[in-house]
């Protein structure tokens, strides 16, 4: 405990008892937030205080929009605001490839390199013995009735897992799946450091892991 009373973690100390009740409830909210602490809840909440009340108000009706309108797109799982996101509806997407990956933020990582024209699949997680992650916990049934549905238009998996124990374990058990639909199932090449994330790799060795990717079975 410090000197002024503060308990440092997520929740504000004895000393936040000086501060009006909606102050200290904001606190308390941005210190549950990842990577707050108590100081830096206090300095965002002393930063709205200090807004206008614009600047305030736009901020509310951010988060209230995001929590109201963001929902999955129900082919890909990718973040959309309406029923299919807009990477799905684009006509000029190439459908014959869909490009697997674990999290929202990492297909979103991969299009930014603009070295990538065909369709995503968001699984939603990985596979995780020790956290009890199992296939119907992700969109691993999704994705294949989604080939099966797609009449074979659908000729090629690309397997844009992160280069994890995780991310491998739940690659092989896609490839294993997949390979059952007969698509041709290819990783994305192992430019990507082992034990990364995709979402902090540059734009240059995204662009290389995704031209580089390697089969991993199916049809050729």
């Amino acid at each position: 405990m410090s000197k002024n009373g503060s308990q440092h973690g997520n929740g504000t100390g004895k000393g936040s008892a000086a501060y009006p009740a909606p102050v200290r409830e904001l606190i308390e909210r941005f210190a549950e937030l990842p990577g707050i602490g108590v100081r830096s809840a206090e300095r965002l909440a002393f930063h709205v205080l200090k807004s206008d009340e614009q600047s305030a108000m736009a901020l509310a009706r951010a988060i209230e929009a995001v929590k109201k309108s963001v929902r999955h797109c129900r082919l890909c799982y990718n973040l959309s605001d309406a029923d299919v996101c807009p990477i799905c509806s684009d006509s000029r997407r190439d459908r014959s490839r869909v490009l697997v990956v674990e999290q929202p933020k990492d297909l979103i990582a991969l299009e930014q390199t603009g070295m990538y024209r065909g369709l995503y699949h968001v699984l939603m997680g990985r596979l995780s013995a020790l956290d009890g992650v199992e296939p119907d916990d992700l969109t691993i049934g999704a994705l294949m009735e989604r080939i099966r549905n797609a009449d074979g238009q659908i000729t090629e998996v690309v397997l844009g897992l992160n280069p994890t124990v995780e991310g491998d374990g739940t690659g092989l058990y896609l490839a294993q799946r997949l390979g059952e639909l007969g698509v041709s199932v290819s990783r994305l090449a192992r430019g990507l450091p082992s034990g990364g994330s995709l979402e902090y790799a540059n734009k240059a060795v995204l662009a290389d892991a995704i031209l580089g990717r390697q089969s991993l079975g199916g049809n050729p």
